[in-house]
């Protein structure tokens, strides 16, 4: 293994990383500035108001991507077993 392989695991990592984590953190961000706005408009500033939504968001958004996020883990997965048997 030289320094090229290690690089491109760590890079196919890293974007395994951020494709897995996108779609709670793109939901959270949607919600958070929605009720930002809401906030914005009504003058409510409650503290439960901006954190009961979005984590009901996120855990939703997480059940619903589920099998996104297994499949981009598993491919990544699949890609580093490849690499150990085939000797990088």
């Amino acid at each position: 293994m030289n320094e090229a392989d290690a690089l491109d695991i760590v890079q196919y990592a890293i974007w395994t990383v951020l494709a897995a984590s996108a779609p709670a953190v793109i939901v959270a961000m949607v919600v958070g500035v929605g009720i930002a706005l809401v906030q914005a408009l009504t003058q409510v500033q409650e503290i439960t108001l901006t954190f009961v939504p979005k984590i009901v968001a996120i855990l939703l958004a997480i059940a619903l991507s589920g099998p996104f996020v297994g499949a981009q883990v598993n491919s990544f997965t699949t890609v580093v077993f490849q690499r150990i048997e085939t000797g990088f």
